[in-house]
């Protein structure tokens, strides 16, 4: 999935998943005796903690739907920085003083959650990663893109947006306060990935007042608007744009390109950072869910590449392919049979392998969430720079669906074999299905109906991949080598990630290390190499993920037999939201032992 986001204070966003975990009304009513008084202060605690995370990420609030801060940015200032992390200090003095002993325990597993997350952001807080706000994967040069994610019905609405245009300015002087404080602080990225920004802001530039993105809420209206206060509304936001958020974009560049860029790293990777071992095993613990360190990180990388290397090889058997897997690769990556020529063939032929997957689901799963998803292309200004495809997640009042982003720059790079691996990934069963299922649990507190984490979210992506198989929709052999590539991807993400960020591997060898692995296009490689290079053990999270995921129901399959059923295996890990890899497999324990106790019932699906 990996939001396009980027992180504007420290986990801000992370903290937003779990600040609304206040338990069920019947889950208050079942507490007993002083349980239910801890219930009942816990419960304030979490929605207090919700508002005030609404508060001080408008911007995320708007995304979920939430209307009223929706004519704010994020204090982004130095000052409100360190306020947010006296907060959480404040917060977690509040959390001791609940005796978690006593608490019931659907509530005890949210105090846990809330805690673990808490406690995340407050140590996340020592290595200042917000001071590096800007990258090539987003950042303030991307921030047109939020009104894709808004609903505008109501005059309030677009007044709301240009309080947003009008507010540009001191939003982006405010990110350039962090950044200069991440020159003086030597919290930076490199080089070679930040030079690819000040082509996006010059794209950004080029553009006239109305054909700018931030302007773009204002080509349409409700019909129910006049015409007269659509005039008054254009006028105003051709201003903001043309007086403010332009000139901003112009001062922002010209400090990028004159101090900041030459300010930066010359080498990649985290161990640059004052402190940088200490943070990548930190961020490597947080994404995976694990304590697993760098170093056992990356042996599973390399063990995995082995394996599925060989599987690759009984593809190449199957197919009469004699040579060797770099000239397989060669031919995957340069033959025109596996290409489209025009981004809206391409586009065209990813909404058809959506289509192709939906009506198979219910060969895996009981439950189909209802929520819809759109399959539309990634912004102009962004897909040279940016990986193949994106998700993100739907309105959390229902008034905007999912939409999996699919990019269209240079389709003779974008190979028509990775695509159903790409989809069930992106869409169905993987991320909106996931997401959209989380959504509609009823009852269950917000934080696991509307957020997550990595490990799961993106480790049942990647599984989902491996749901092809079950769905019967690899049924070419060269599909099949599509999804064994984009295993072998997320394989080879936990060897250079590692890599780069613990063992100070250069970019090129990290590049070299993934073409010589995988069939992906040089140009999708770099892009994949340049944001590992910026966003630090996300990519490990996948892997481990997917693991932990086969592990479970390889145990389940073996300890039930003919009784398991898959169906209902996927009813039962999707059952709670997303959730620390290690509580999902408590789930799935408690789930074995509970069937074994069972009689056997009808003819189950054994997967």
């Amino acid at each position: 999935m990996r939001s396009q986001a980027k992180r504007l204070v420290p986990a801000l966003l992370a903290l937003a998943l779990v600040w609304q975990a206040a338990p069920s009304a019947a889950q208050r009513r079942a507490a007993a005796g002083g349980g239910q008084g801890g219930a009942a202060a816990l419960n304030r605690l979490f929605e207090e903690e919700w508002e005030w995370v609404m508060r001080e990420a408008p911007t995320f609030a708007s995304s979920l739907g939430d209307r009223r801060y929706n004519d704010r940015w994020t204090d982004l200032s130095l000052a409100a920085v360190e306020r947010r992390q006296q907060h959480r200090l404040q917060t977690r003095a509040r959390l001791d003083r609940i005796d978690r002993a006593r608490l019931p325990a659907a509530d005890r597993l949210n105090y846990d959650l809330f805690r673990k997350d808490l406690e995340d952001d407050i140590e996340e807080f020592k290595f200042r990663l917000y001071l590096m706000p800007v990258s090539q994967g987003g950042g303030i040069q991307s921030a047109d893109q939020l009104s894709d994610r808004l609903r505008f019905q109501t005059v309030k609405d677009y007044e709301d947006w240009l309080a947003r245009l009008r507010a540009y300015p001191a939003y982006v002087d405010q990110t350039m306060e962090l950044m200069r404080e991440g020159v003086r602080a030597r919290v930076l990225w490199p080089k070679v990935t930040l030079q690819r920004v000040p082509g996006q802001l010059d794209r950004q530039l080029a553009l006239g007042p109305e054909e700018s993105g931030f302007y773009k809420p204002f080509r349409n209206f409700p019909a129910d608007i006049p015409e007269d206060v659509r005039a008054r509304l254009r006028g105003q936001a051709r201003e903001a744009v043309a007086g403010g958020v332009l000139p901003a974009l112009r001062r922002l560049r010209e400090y990028f390109v004159k101090e900041y860029l030459p300010a930066s790293f010359d080498q990649v990777g985290a161990w640059q950072w004052p402190d940088g071992a200490e943070a990548y095993a930190f961020l490597a613990r947080r994404y995976t869910t694990t304590d697993m360190t760098p170093e056992q990180i990356h042996q599973k990388g390399l063990s995995e590449v082995a394996r599925i290397r060989a599987e690759m090889q009984k593809v190449m058997t199957q197919v009469g392919f004699k040579g060797t897997h770099k000239e397989f690769f060669k031919k995957l990556r340069t033959d025109d049979e596996f290409y489209y020529k025009k981004p809206e063939d391409l586009l065209a032929a990813y909404r058809a392998v959506a289509k192709r997957i939906d009506p198979n689901l219910v060969k895996v799963f009981k439950t189909i969430p209802r929520m819809p998803y759109g399959v539309i292309p990634i912004p102009d200004t962004l897909a040279p720079d940016t990986t193949t495809a994106y998700y993100n997640q739907p309105a959390a009042d229902g008034s905007r669906p999912g939409y999996y982003y699919v990019n269209l720059y240079k389709p003779e790079t974008r190979p028509k074999w990775e695509m159903m691996a790409l989809s069930l990934h992106e869409s169905v069963p993987g991320h909106h299905f996931q997401i959209s299922r989380a959504m509609e649990l009823g009852e269950i507190p917000k934080f696991r109906r509307y957020g997550g984490y990595t490990a799961f979210v993106e480790g049942w992506g990647l599984y989902a991949e491996s749901l092809g198989e079950d769905m019967g929709l690899y049924d070419d052999p060269y599909s099949k080598f599509g999804q064994l590539t984009y295993e072998m991807w997320r394989a080879v993400r936990l060897v250079v990630d590692t890599g780069m960020h613990f063992y100070k591997w250069d970019r090129q060898r990290a590049i070299d290390y993934f073409l010589d692995n995988a069939a992906k296009t040089e140009l999708d490689v770099t892009n994949e190499i340049d944001r590992y290079i910026t966003d630090p053990g996300q990519a490990l999270a996948y892997k481990i993920g997917e693991l932990k995921f086969k592990e479970l129901r390889a145990r389940s399959k073996t300890q039930l037999g003919e009784r398991f059923d898959i169906r209902e295996f996927h009813d039962l890990v999707l059952g709670s939201g997303a959730v620390p890899l290690d509580v999902l497999e408590g789930n799935v324990n408690d789930w074995l032992s509970r069937q074994k106790t069972q009689p056997a019932g009808r003819g189950a699906q054994n997967r």
